[in-house]
């Protein structure tokens, strides 16, 4: 997985919508808020955050090998 780095971004992508879409419905009552449920929203949103981050580390660090072996 981290031989591919835009995957590892849509993921966490999906990681971080789903940790703001799951407090929205509840929000509108669509869900009930639930010990579970806001924990679930909690590490979505964490570990989205966290993969984005190593994701775009990841890309940077691909695309600077790229230029360097075109470089030489």
């Amino acid at each position: 997985m981290l031989n591919h780095p835009k995957r590892l971004l849509a993921i966490a992508i999906g990681m971080m919508l789903l940790g703001v879409a799951i407090p929205f419905l509840m929000v509108l009552h669509i869900l009930e808020s639930t010990f579970f449920l806001n924990f679930i929203s909690f590490i979505s949103s964490t570990f989205g955050f966290f993969l984005g981050f190593i994701g775009m580390a990841l890309s940077r660090t691909k695309e600077k090998r790229r230029d360097n072996d075109r470089d030489r």
